[in-house]
C-alpha cells in the first residue's frame, strides 16, 4: 500500500534532477565562459580556448562563448604564416563566427570577424578569392549599419590590393617578354593599359567610391584618405592621355598632404584616451 507514494515520491525527485541539470550546466557555461575572457586578457590563449570550447558544450545557446571561441582562434591565427597549424587556426575562427551566424545572421561582430580573418589569409599566399570573399562580408556590414565607415574603407583596401597586384604582375610579364622595361613609375604601355583598365577598371572604381564615402562618414579619415591616393595612382595607369593621367597624379599627391595635414592636427591635439 505505500509503494505508490514512494513511487511519486521517486518520480518528483527524478524530474527535480533532470530540470536541474540543465540548469547547473548554464551556470557552469557561464563561469567558464568568465574565466575564459580572463585567461584571454591575460594572453592565456589556449587556456582561454579550451574554457570557451567547454562552455559552449554545456551551453550551445550561449552565443558569447561561441563569438570569445571565435576571437581567441582569431587572436592565434599568424598573417603569412604557412604552417597547416596556423592556417587551421583561422579555419576554426571562420567556422566559429559561421556558426554565430546561423543563430544570428545580423551578428556585426561575427560579420567583421569573417571579413578580417579571410582577408589576412589572402595576403599571403596572395589568394584572389579569398579577398573576393572577404569583400562580401564587409558588404553585408554596410547593408546592416551603412553609417560606419569602417566597412567602406575596407573594400576600397581590398580593392586597392588586387589592383596592385594586378599592375604589378601585367608590368612583371612585359618585362619578362624581353620588351623595353617599364619601371614602377612609367606608364603602362597601351596594350597593357588596355587589359589592366579591362580586368581591374570596375574594382578601381568601386575602391574610390567606398573610400569616398568612408571619408564622408569620418571627414579626417587619414587612412581611407591614403589608400585613395594609392588608388588614384592604380587610375592613372588606366588613362588613355597625359593629361587625364596628370590630373590622377595631382589628386593622389593632394591626397597625401592632406593625411600630413591631419597627422599633424592630430599629434598637435592627441585625444584624450579613456
Amino acid at each position: 500500500m505505500e509503494r505508490k507514494p514512494r513511487s511519486r515520491y521517486t518520480l518528483v525527485l527524478v524530474l527535480a534532477a533532470l530540470v536541474a541539470v540543465p540548469g547547473c550546466d548554464k551556470l557552469r557555461a557561464r563561469d567558464l565562459l568568465n574565466k575564459g575572457v580572463q585567461a584571454y586578457k591575460g594572453g592565456q590563449f589556449d587556456l582561454a580556448i579550451e574554457d570557451f570550447k567547454r562552455s559552449k558544450e554545456l551551453d550551445p545557446s550561449l552565443l558569447n562563448a561561441r563569438l570569445y571561441l571565435a576571437t581567441a582562434y582569431s587572436s592565434q591565427y599568424i598573417p603569412g604564416a604557412p604552417s597547416p597549424e596556423n592556417v587551421r587556426m583561422g579555419e576554426q575562427a571562420i567556422e566559429e563566427y559561421k556558426e554565430v551566424l546561423q543563430s544570428d545572421p545580423k551578428n556585426l561582430s561575427a560579420i567583421d570577424g569573417i571579413g578580417a580573418i579571410l582577408y589576412n589569409m589572402g595576403g599571403t599566399p596572395f589568394d584572389e578569392k579569398k579577398f573576393a570573399e572577404s569583400k562580401t562580408y564587409h558588404k553585408q556590414h554596410i547593408d546592416l549599419a551603412p553609417d560606419d565607415p569602417e566597412s567602406y574603407y575596407w573594400i576600397g583596401v581590398i580593392d586597392w590590393s588586387l589592383a596592385f597586384r594586378g599592375n604589378k604582375d601585367m608590368r612583371a610579364d612585359w618585362n619578362n617578354k624581353g620588351k623595353k622595361p617599364v619601371k614602377d613609375t612609367d606608364p603602362l604601355p597601351p596594350e597593357v593599359a588596355k587589359q589592366f583598365t579591362e580586368k581591374y577598371g570596375p574594382i578601381v572604381d568601386e575602391g574610390i567610391t567606398n573610400l569616398q564615402d568612408a571619408m564622408k562618414k569620418r571627414t579626417d579619415y587619414d587612412d581611407a584618405m591614403a589608400y585613395l591616393n594609392l588608388l588614384y595612382r592604380q587610375k592613372a595607369d588606366m588613362e588613355t592621355t597625359p593629361a587625364a593621367r596628370e590630373s590622377d597624379l595631382k589628386t593622389a599627391d593632394d591626397l597625401v598632404d592632406k593625411v600630413k595635414q591631419i597627422k599633424q592636427n592630430k599629434m598637435a591635439n592627441p585625444q584624450p584616451t579613456s
